[in-house]
């Protein structure tokens, strides 16, 4: 059970020799023993915690060795643990912690080191799939190019059979913004970037208003040679609403015929970059799916691919076990800079780390956020961290990088995919039909019986791992396979079946005018 100590009959399940605490693997009656001399004292909810001994008021609790906090009342052992009796601990320092003093080299082998992509003509990352991009400067022009879409699709797409698809890059961003705030640059840095996502292959379209504040001059700034007629249309410049279809499906086409020249080929593993995400999250997404992607991810690296985890807000909890794997110092003070960035955002807003765990959390069994940090960071395995991005910056490294997102899965979403990856990996306890348009996401669940919940919505279950039918290791090397079939286009995730895309939601710190 990789590591874990499993009690009496599969009913629970204590992460850390220290801990104090135990999962409940199903929902647990009162006077059940569930381990030597622990009887529950009231009914246990699945995912939530057993006290394995008497934790007076001022007691400290334990889960993965990690201090959540102190009781806020008196708990018999085989009691209930959960937030409404449990007082958060405090914050890692961030200027104490160590760098590089948990380098593991050892990583698994994967069995397979090739996969079948689309060489990117801009260079860097390999794309997981053939897509005609459409951009946006403005949302104010998404409903125009969504009904050029519908028609693209119908009358165009048939006669290009290469090209997997034809999406709108629409997102709410580009008028009633401080455009030149310092801070804009993250959501301006996030809309280009995707603009030349590898699934785009190397064509550039861009749909414009005339009179926003975020240009086709502006959003083309780091590449103006791509700021042309043959490129670029602005709505205000044709006559009539049909003039304006006309000149999208005929840009479009000509794109189409270039995109369908585009052909898979063997590439190296150090030509695919994955994303990890989670949402959704309950106790076990800690112990089975997150580990299960983990492993994945190590054995990514370890054939000189690139994974790539986010979410500030779930990191910076387990922020000290994430510093000790930074290769160096350089890595270690970005990782610093970007969560020390983060906790002022929120300061200045009012609110503390406490504010992200959401109702549905508490529910799976997620007390407060120390929690759902520690089993956040499992999903990025064991190997070593080579960089530190900022919201939407394209990694300069192989291997393992933390990309500084929010959380939210919305927005966390397009910032990886602004970083170039290939196809995202999504675990959840509780459930979310999030998909991404521009980029195929495996939706990965933590429970067997969320798999039975959603059984055509989740592409894979960890759910055996909590029980013992599988170790983690075996989980997963077969969701490795998995994400090399996804990206060769072997295999469609659920999601890219049925369409189910959210529209993107930009990170923008800077203010709304």
């Amino acid at each position: 059970m990789n590591g874990w100590e499993k009690m009496m009959a599969n009913l629970c399940i204590k992460i850390n020799e220290n801990d104090n605490v135990a999962v409940a693997i199903k929902n647990i009656d009162k006077g059940i023993e569930v381990f030597s001399g622990v009887v529950t004292v009231e009914d246990i909810p699945q995912a939530h915690k057993i006290a394995l001994v008497d934790l007076p008021k001022g007691s400290e609790v334990y889960r993965y060795g990690v201090l959540l906090g102190t009781t806020s009342v008196d708990i018999k052992k085989g009691g209930w643990v959960n937030e409404t009796n449990l007082v958060m601990a405090d914050a890692p320092d961030l200027d104490s912690m160590k760098f590089g003093v948990n380098i593991k080299t050892d990583l698994p082998k994967p069995k397979r080191t090739t996969w079948m992509g689309y060489k990117n003509p801009n260079g860097g990352y390999a794309g997981t799939r053939n897509i005609l991009g459409i951009n946006t400067t403005v949302q104010c022009v998404a409903g125009v190019l969504n009904v050029a879409i519908k028609k693209i699709r119908a009358e165009l797409l048939p006669k290009y059979p290469n090209v997997d698809d034809v999406i709108a890059v629409n997102h709410p961003y580009g008028c009633g913004v401080a455009i030149d705030a310092p801070e804009a640059k993250v959501p301006q840095r996030i809309i280009r970037n995707i603009s030349q996502h590898p699934n785009f292959g190397g064509v550039f379209m861009l749909i414009g208003l005339g009179c926003e504040k975020f240009t086709a001059d502006r959003f083309c700034e780091p590449f103006p040679e791509l700021n042309t007629k043959e490129n670029v249309v602005i709505l205000q410049e044709h006559k009539g609403f049909v003039a304006m279809l006309n000149a999208i499906l005929e840009m479009a086409e000509s794109k189409l015929k270039i995109l369908n020249e585009r052909k898979r080929e063997e590439l190296p593993l150090s030509d695919l970059l994955v994303g990890m995400q989670c949402g959704g999250s309950d106790a076990f997404s800690g112990i089975t799916a997150n580990p299960t992607a983990g492993y994945a991810a190590d054995l990514l690296v370890s054939g000189g691919g690139t994974a790539m985890f986010s979410e500030v807000t779930e990191v910076r909890d387990g922020v000290q076990f994430i510093a000790e794997r930074c290769v160096n110092e350089e890595v270690g003070k970005r990782l610093v800079e970007e969560m020390k960035w983060y906790d002022d955002y929120l300061k200045m807003g009012g609110v503390d780390r406490g504010a992200n765990t959401t109702p549905g959390n508490k529910k799976g069994g997620l007390s407060n956020i120390i929690e759902k940090s520690m089993g956040s960071i499992a999903k990025s395995g064991t190997s070593p961290i080579v960089e530190v991005l900022s919201p939407g910056e394209r990694p300069t490294k192989h291997g393992e990088i933390f990309a500084a997102t929010p959380a939210s899965d919305l927005v966390c979403g397009p910032s990886q995919l602004a970083s170039g990856m290939g196809l995202e990996v999504f675990m959840t306890g509780r459930g979310t039909p999030y998909g991404l348009a521009a980029a195929p996401v495996i939706k990965l669940c933590s429970r067997n019986e969320m798999k039975d919940q959603w059984f055509d919505i989740i592409d894979f279950n960890a759910g055996p791992a909590a029980i013992g039918e599988k170790t983690i290791d075996q989980l997963g090397e077969e969701l490795f396979d998995f994400i090399l079939d996804v990206a060769s286009g072997v295999k469609k995730p659920f999601t890219e079946q049925y369409g189910l895309a959210n529209d993107l939601c930009v990170f923008n710190p800077a203010p709304i005018t």
